[in-house]
């Protein structure tokens, strides 16, 4: 059986869990299907408190993609949301992350 067939039948019992979906999209980016996985990053973030890691990661994905203005987004936004989590190490990685990002060129879509 296949990580992604595994994570699957696990969310299928537990269609919340947040590592789970978390997860999920990490096969998606493996697997070269960005959009499925940012879209699986988007679900996680939209939840309430939203899921802090897929933040960093989607704006990997998006660095990756040369959405580079969208990333940025995706790291101030993720900076926020760590902050108000308590998650320090979270928001200092970030932040580094969207220092390491510098003066790279406008992107091709804007932003998030």
């Amino acid at each position: 059986m296949s990580r992604k067939t595994a994570i699957l039948a696990m969310l299928a019992d537990e269609p919340n869990d947040p590592f789970l979906n978390y997860s999920l999209a990490m096969e998606y980016r493996r697997e070269g299907d960005f959009d499925r996985c940012l879209e699986t990053f988007g679900q996680l973030i939209s939840n309430q408190p939203p899921y802090v890691p897929a933040f960093f990661m989607a704006a990997q994905v998006l660095v990756d993609l040369d959405r580079i203005d969208a990333a940025r987004s995706f790291l101030r936004d993720g900076i926020e949301a760590a902050r108000a989590a308590g998650d320090r190490h979270a928001a200092g990685e970030m932040s580094e992350y969207l220092a390491t990002l510098g003066e790279l060129g406008e992107s091709r879509d804007g932003d998030h």
